[in-house]
């Protein structure tokens, strides 16, 4: 690519900002530390940028911004105290008029109490359940790990009570525990640190959906169609 093309210039300054953030200024593999991986001392990178836009110690303002922001994508949002949730399932079920329910290896037996759908446990006879099963199931049902307030996003990690990511992206209807404070976080950046690298990672924002197709969003692409996310403060 000529690097005095318009193309090639951009091209340039970006690479050369990226190398900058790494710490990296050489530009041949001879140059590069052994490892070809940048530096060996990651506290040599910069790290001075903002890492939440609101306070992170405001643990009600913090719900208040998660649960305005998963509206805003689309999901629909509950709040409930612990003693409620419960019987706010069981009636979320009852509404969608679910009949069967996919249930992760790991949820809390309480959660499931009032429900009349089956609930079909990803680890009971048989096995895991097929793609070709859950795409029979009217419902899932799982916790989380995080929920990032700036972006009203859910994270999952196959933790207790979160299930394969197959268990949540086949079924048209997701059912979302998240517990407040302690799941709840500011930002992406604080969000990072508690995650483990090493787990399988889901990052929900509202119902699957595209506007590819002639600019018209459509839901239910390649994930449930409708996303329902109850908020349970401790």
């Amino acid at each position: 690519m000529n690097p005095d093309s318009p193309t090639g210039g951009s091209r340039e300054l970006v690479l050369s900002r990226i190398r900058a953030a790494l710490g990296r200024t050489a530009t041949t593999p001879a140059d590069r530390p052994e490892d070809g991986n940048g530096p060996a001392d990651d506290s040599a990178v910069p790290r001075d940028y903002l890492r939440s836009h609101v306070p992170a110690d405001d643990p009600d303002a913090l719900l208040d911004l998660l649960h305005r922001n998963l509206v805003d994508y689309r999901a629909l949002v509950h709040r409930c105290t612990p003693a409620e949730l419960p019987d706010l399932i069981g009636a979320l079920l009852d509404a969608r008029g679910a009949r069967t329910v996919a249930v992760p290896p790991g949820l809390p037996p309480a959660w499931t109490a009032a429900v009349r759908a089956e609930a079909l446990a990803d680890d009971g006879p048989g096995g895991p359940l097929t793609a070709a099963r859950l795409d029979g199931v009217d419902s899932v049902l799982t916790g989380c790990a995080l929920a990032i307030a700036e972006t009203g996003t859910l994270v999952l990690d196959a933790g207790p009570g979160q299930g394969r990511r197959l268990l949540t992206l086949v079924p048209d209807h997701h059912i979302c525990v998240v517990r407040a404070p302690g799941q709840v976080v500011a930002s992406v950046p604080l969000a990072l640190p508690r995650l483990d690298p090493a787990r399988p990672q889901t990052w929900i924002s509202g119902p699957s959906a595209t506007s590819d197709i002639e600019l018209t969003r459509v839901e239910g692409v390649h994930g449930p169609r409708t996303l329902e996310v109850v908020l349970v403060r401790d």
